[in-house]
């Protein structure tokens, strides 16, 4: 019975949360969030100044997140000579994104979405739970602690504020390209 009910309470924060879900066309959410030098990034400050990609993923210094991550960092020159801002968005803490930036010389904002709500914000499907992880970085056994967990989403907020573009079934290594294209049909 226990199992019955977990399972149906994750279903219902699935179907709530997909029921919330921004679609192209419908205007971005409005949020904030603590960036990886603890400061409040708030999207009103940038929306409509350049067109933004908000892509979420599920954690620092894993596989995929990696290779993502690393993709558009080496992609950046262009999206900037495109007016392109790039912001990744995890559960994982501020002090996480620091190491993650430092370890792959990221060149991009990441946003500490550490109680899911930029996440539901976008109805991006999110897990709300304590996990920390010992990863060995620069020779240095780290502890890494992440209380929110999101599906890997990609949207792409055009000048007018409004989803100009949506993936929710991301490959990890070929967003950044993927995007590039986008932003180069926007213009």
């Amino acid at each position: 019975m226990r199992s019955f009910m977990i399972l149906s309470c994750l279903l219902l924060s699935f179907v709530a949360s997909d029921a919330m879900a921004v679609d192209v066309g419908d205007k971005a959410p409005s949020f904030e969030a603590v960036d990886e030098t603890d400061a409040t990034w708030k999207s009103a400050d940038h929306v409509g100044k350049k067109i933004l990609v908000v892509y979420f993923y599920p954690a620092d210094m894993t596989g995929g997140c990696t290779a993502q991550a690393c993709g558009y960092r080496d992609k950046m020159e262009s999206f900037t000579a495109d007016g392109v801002e790039v912001v990744g968005v995890s559960g994982d803490s501020a002090k996480n994104h620091r190491i993650f930036k430092k370890a792959h010389q990221l060149n991009f904002t990441l946003l500490a979405d550490t109680d899911g709500k930029v996440a539901k914000a976008f109805g991006v499907p999110v897990a709300l739970g304590e996990k920390t992880v010992i990863k060995e970085i620069e020779g240095i056994e780290t502890e890494l602690l992440r209380t929110a967990t999101a599906k890997r989403w990609t949207f792409v907020i055009g000048l007018d504020g409004k989803i100009a573009y949506k993936d929710s079934a991301v490959n990890a290594k070929q967003d950044p390209t993927k995007i590039a294209d986008v932003v180069k049909s926007l213009k």
